[in-house]
């Protein structure tokens, strides 16, 4: 371990971010249903965050890059999530819940890409470690899911806020113990050009756009595979067990990363994660109800979130200079959340139409038309 890198507090960030995710991706939308809300506002609901997504990190990244002040965007953006959720204890009503959503998700999304950079300066010549500090975010995932599944099933989920609020605190206090870096520039990076001439680059445009489809693929897995399972006659204990199970997959390929990408290139990692997400997607939405066939697609994780996150990293920190990292970053979280966004939404507004069956189809068919355009549109960017 480098003396010099301060592992165990940017992981203990990732810890408690992606705890907050642990709590969301597979409760939000079970406590909307807790709350008396119908598929279609379940699916708006949900896609609130996503769209702020699509807004707050380009924002904050180009604010990120023009000042240099990463880090206080990161705390600011941790205390401003805290007190907008904090909210929720007003009202239960739609459009007061809507306005929440919309607030926390525009300075919690100022976060990651941020802290992305933040991580990415300290690791320096390391980048492929990056997974081994990222799989702790992994690990909160999991104890998120697992704990909270078993709370519910005990009390209700009438805890739910409170659980949320609990965790923010602590995104916020790990946000004060992180020491702050800054990326190298180089002079391959400075002849570059701008932001816009480096995002005109071949191939990244259609990267962008794959990482859309991915995400897009993903709205009725964060959507609704909670309440399908429900549906199915699974505990909400067992449901938090599975979700734990991908991620038990996802950090398995965050430890095996630095490996992988020793023998197959970025555009191979990612070009095979969006065919395994095709495959995946078909089997959750025809044989959820055979357990075993259900185990193997939460397996499936480690590719549909693990190697396509990992790759997608590194793809933007080669494709972008030092001082277009924030954006390159924030770009990435964009257009991730425009894809889940219009993911939630065609989700909730098919799951009564279509059926569970189909909604997931069509998710496999985003996520195969992603591995066509990475396979035909794009190339492995250089080295940094």
């Amino acid at each position: 371990m480098n003396p010099a890198l301060p592992y165990w507090r940017l992981s203990g960030f990732y810890l408690f971010y992606f705890a907050l995710l642990g709590a969301t991706a597979p409760f939000l939308g079970l406590y909307f249903a807790h709350l008396g809300f119908s598929p279609a506002r379940i699916g708006e609901l949900v896609a609130i965050p996503m769209l702020m997504r699509c807004i707050a990190p380009n924002l904050w990244g180009w604010l990120g890059d023009y000042s240099g002040r990463r880090l206080l965007i990161v705390r600011l953006g941790a205390v401003c999530t805290l007190f907008s959720l904090s909210l929720i204890f007003v009202s239960q009503s739609y459009a007061w819940l809507a306005l929440v959503m919309a607030l926390h998700a525009f300075f919690w999304h100022a976060v990651l890409p941020q802290f992305e950079v933040i991580t990415l300066a300290h690791l320096r010549e390391q980048s492929a470690r990056y997974a081994q500090i990222r799989l702790w975010g992994s690990i909160g995932f999991i104890l998120s899911v697992v704990g909270l599944g078993k709370a519910f099933d005990w009390f209700s989920l009438d805890i739910y806020p409170w659980a949320l609020l609990l965790i923010i605190s602590g995104i916020t206090l790990s946000s004060f113990w992180v020491p702050d870096a800054q990326p190298l520039a180089s002079s391959q990076s400075a002849s570059r050009g701008g932001f816009v001439q480096q995002l005109k680059q071949p191939g990244v445009l259609a990267f962008y756009l794959c990482v859309a489809l991915m995400q897009l693929s993903h709205g009725p897995y964060y959507t609704f595979l909670s309440i399908h399972l429900e549906q199915l006659g699974y505990s909400r204990g067992l449901i938090g067990l599975l979700w734990a199970l991908g991620v038990v997959a996802e950090v398995l390929v965050f430890m095996a990363m630095a490996r992988l990408l020793r023998h197959f290139s970025l555009r191979q990692v990612l070009v095979a994660s969006f065919a395994i997400a095709a495959l995946r997607w078909v089997l959750m939405g025809f044989f959820a109800d055979h357990l075993a066939v259900l185990l193997f697609a939460q397996v499936l994780h480690a590719a549909t979130f693990g190697s396509f996150h990992a790759a997608s990293i590194a793809f933007v920190q080669r494709s972008f200079g030092a001082r277009q990292q924030g954006q390159g970053q924030a770009l990435y979280a964009s257009l991730a959340g425009i894809g889940g966004a219009l993911g939630a939404l065609y989700a909730g507004y098919s799951w009564n139409g279509l059926g569970p069956q189909w909604t997931f189809a069509l998710a496999g068919l985003a996520a195969l038309a992603a591995a066509v355009i990475m396979l035909r549109r794009t190339a492995d960017p250089a080295q940094p």
